[in-house]
């Protein structure tokens, strides 16, 4: 069995307000920072990995980097892992890639599996590059434990494919900074432990509102 723990970058900047970051090259924040240190300390608390996986942008090597010294291994950065490629949107802001191109960002927000951005990627290319990166973990460590340091859309992405969900579901699984998503893998099966996991941090978060799970029965849904 293949335990994978797999985490995203701490906080940078374009977050909030949000831009299309992707391949642009970001350093952690200070508040990105401090996430990272805690999420090594976490991680070295609760899991015994061998290896450290990142994206070669600098806020996952950063991120990957603090939970490898606390590990005690070196980390390896792998292009599979790599964020989106946002193309002619990378840096933008929401409401200037709306404003150029509405069809464009209304389509992400609906229905993200159609998308390609002009003179990048699609959500199915980052799904290859993803798959390639669990098959790299399962097949080197058949009986450790492995962290994999991403981003936003490739945890996504990742995700997505462990939990058998088709890429339209893209927009129901939240990955916020630094989040921890842990699931084990074996030869016949995938068990998820947790996805999205923020408890290590909550604390640097200012007003951090609780985590409520009710049946949004005014609106007539029954989602949970």
């Amino acid at each position: 069995m293949t335990t994978v723990i797999l985490t995203r970058h701490g906080h940078v900047e374009g977050i909030d307000p949000p831009r299309f970051r992707g391949r642009q090259q970001l350093p952690l924040t200070e508040l990105g920072a401090a996430e990272a240190e805690m999420t090594a300390k976490r991680v070295a608390s609760s899991w015994s990995p061998v290896a450290v996986y990142t994206s070669c942008m600098e806020r996952c090597v950063a991120t990957g980097a603090a939970i490898a010294r606390a590990i005690h291994v070196e980390p390896v950065a792998t292009e599979n892992l790599n964020d989106l490629h946002y193309g002619d949107c990378q840096w933008r802001t929401h409401d200037e890639v709306k404003a150029q191109w509405p069809r464009l960002f209304a389509q992400w927000l609906s229905v993200p599996h159609l998308v390609r951005f002009p003179n990048g990627e699609s959500l199915q290319d980052i799904v290859l590059r993803s798959a390639d990166a669990l098959r790299m973990a399962i097949e080197g460590f058949p009986q450790e434990t492995v962290v994999l340091v991403g981003h936003e859309s490739v945890n996504r992405a990742l995700l997505l494919q462990i939990l058998d969900q088709p890429l339209s579901a893209y927009w129901r699984i939240a990955q916020d900074p630094c989040a921890i998503n842990v699931f084990e893998v074996t030869c016949r099966s995938v068990q998820v432990l947790c996805v999205n996991d923020t408890q290590h941090i909550r604390l640097l978060k200012k007003e951090q509102p609780p985590i409520v799970l009710k049946t949004l029965r005014d609106s007539g849904s029954e989602r949970v």
